[in-house]
């Protein structure tokens, strides 16, 4: 039996088992498996983008590639417009080499970070992309920005190409990961995950002279409204199963968009009592590095990725340490 292709080669596209969904379709053929999404470049986007913590945009900000499709199905993604099974790929229209050629022209104007937005399902194109950057002499720090849903056989073949690991941890609650992300696994993959990007990274967060990351793991959850204990959970898991030392983003940011305006709890904002309950149950786990949100930061956060520039009217950050 011939060994099982690399999750960096194309050929992993033509059994896909790159994520933790294993659909094993032939993606050569089109678009298909669960996330719908076939063998190109399915870029929506390739922009600077401000509002990432402070140690990853800085002041001139980051060099986001935003992929099209996703391997979860949150109801209330603010990614809503590329990331559900019917939004455009841009498959068509972007190649390796408008790909690279955009990245290159925002490196130029001197930012020397660049992130992958929802990498899971398209690691052999992400790699094809560091690798081309490599060979024009680039090596910006790079950003794995994912939402924790990965398949740890792919995660260890990326040890060498990423230099940051940016996950969400978003449940410790199977039924609420059933309900609102289409993963009942969702709990147990991710702990799998950042188990195996802790191993890789561990708890240092190492920066350059300017503040900025250079290598290292960032953990995010989002509190979600009617959803402490949840949080709690999450907060627990990487305190015990990781270390209390970990860098973590609690995010406040929550919106709920047009798709969930008739699903109760979603269908509103945070309140504040549940931020602050989250950031309590934070600092008596011990949790000390990282980053909490002004609670109107919810007013910060909504990209249209129908415009040319999707966060042309982003506020900036507003994390605090």
């Amino acid at each position: 039996m011939m060994p099982a292709p690399s999750p960096l080669a194309p050929e992993a596209l033509r059994d896909c088992c790159l994520c933790p969904r294993c659909c094993r379709v032939d993606r050569f053929v089109g678009p298909s498996g669960y996330c719908r999404t076939g063998a190109g470049f399915a870029v929506s986007a390739v922009t600077v983008h401000r509002g990432e913590e402070p140690v990853i945009s800085g002041e001139r900000g980051i060099c986001n590639v935003f992929f099209a499709h996703c391997n979860l199905r949150c109801r209330f993604c603010q990614n809503y417009q590329i990331s559900r099974p019917q939004a455009h790929t841009g498959e068509e229209c972007w190649t390796l080499d408008t790909v690279v050629a955009a990245i290159v022209r925002i490196l130029d104007t001197g930012i020397d970070r660049l992130g992958f937005v929802s990498a899971s399902h398209l690691v052999p194109q992400m790699g094809a992309i560091i690798t081309a950057l490599r060979q024009q002499g680039l090596r910006p720090v790079v950003v794995y920005n994912s939402n924790g849903y990965d398949r740890v056989e792919t995660l260890r073949h990326l040890d060498d190409l990423v230099d940051v690991y940016l996950p969400d941890c978003k449940y410790m609650d199977p039924a609420i990961s059933a309900r609102w992300s289409g993963a009942g696994d969702y709990p147990e993959v991710a702990a799998r995950a950042l188990v195996e990007m802790y191993r890789q990274r561990g708890s240092v967060l190492h920066l350059d002279d300017q503040g900025l990351v250079t290598r290292g793991l960032i953990v995010r959850h989002l509190v979600l409204p009617g959803a402490v204990t949840n949080t709690r959970q999450v907060l627990r898991f990487l305190a015990e199963s990781l270390s209390p030392r970990l860098t973590l983003s609690l995010m406040a940011q929550y919106n709920p968009t047009p798709l969930v305006a008739a699903e109760s709890p979603i269908d509103r904002r945070l309140l504040p009592a549940d931020y602050a309950e989250a950031v309590a149950e934070m600092e008596r786990l011990g949790f000390v590095n990282g980053w909490v949100q002004e609670f109107a930061s919810a007013e910060r956060y909504n990209p249209d990725f129908s415009a040319p520039v999707p966060f042309a009217e982003e506020a900036g950050n507003s994390r605090t340490s």
